[in-house]
């Protein structure tokens, strides 16, 4: 089935989607005219073709990231050094829960590819039963570790054929998005599902 994102700030970017790939890009008044029975996904602010988080290691093999249940104890913001070594270091099913927890709040801020070399199973698991891509690393990464780094790095221009991945976020411009950072995110696409959606 064919379904249609379109953004309200950017309609001239309206992906269509068949599958796991874009089957078009394009204006959305000529997508939807050509395609008058694609399912129809409309969200406010920009589509964008997505974010690469270089700091793959840090955020889903060095850093802990809490269960809800933990939040009375940790909070619900990543935890890094001595104490996220020591809540990793329970075994294998802990640190497997912190890198899927880590994912999926990668996704709630648009990432659809991370880089840096990932060492441990547990995350390279996470991280390809969530479909993200994996990216070389830029040579400088200005720091620190975060879910939206400075400066934001958004992947590519979309185009048929590709995989589809794409995030959406609620702002009027790049501009914005820049400034604001990947919390605006309102949803993230990655092999044509759709991933995360803002409640």
């Amino acid at each position: 089935m064919l379904t249609l994102h379109t953004a309200d700030a950017s309609p001239e970017t309206a992906v269509l989607v068949d599958g796991a790939h874009i089957a078009a890009v394009g204006p959305y008044e000529r997508l939807a005219a050509g395609h008058p029975d694609a399912r129809l996904r409309r969200w406010p602010g920009i589509l964008t073709p997505g974010l690469l988080n270089p700091y793959g290691p840090e955020l889903l093999e060095q850093a802990y990231h809490p269960d809800p249940r933990e939040a009375d104890r940790l909070g619900t913001e990543p935890v890094f050094g001595e104490r996220a070594r020591a809540l990793l270091a329970a075994g294998p099913s802990a640190r497997g829960a912190s890198a899927r927890r880590g994912v999926q709040r990668m996704l709630a801020h648009g990432t659809v590819a991370v880089a840096g070399e990932l060492r441990g199973r547990e995350a390279l698991d996470a991280v390809r039963r969530a479909g993200l891509a994996l990216a070389g690393r830029p040579a400088a990464l200005p720091g620190p570790a975060a879910l939206s780094p400075v400066p934001l790095v958004l992947l590519p221009a979309l185009g048929a054929g590709q995989s589809a991945r794409f995030a959406v976020f609620d702002v009027p411009d790049r501009g914005t998005l820049v400034r604001d950072g990947a919390s605006t995110c309102v949803a993230t696409v990655v092999g044509g599902r759709l991933v995360y959606r803002r409640r």
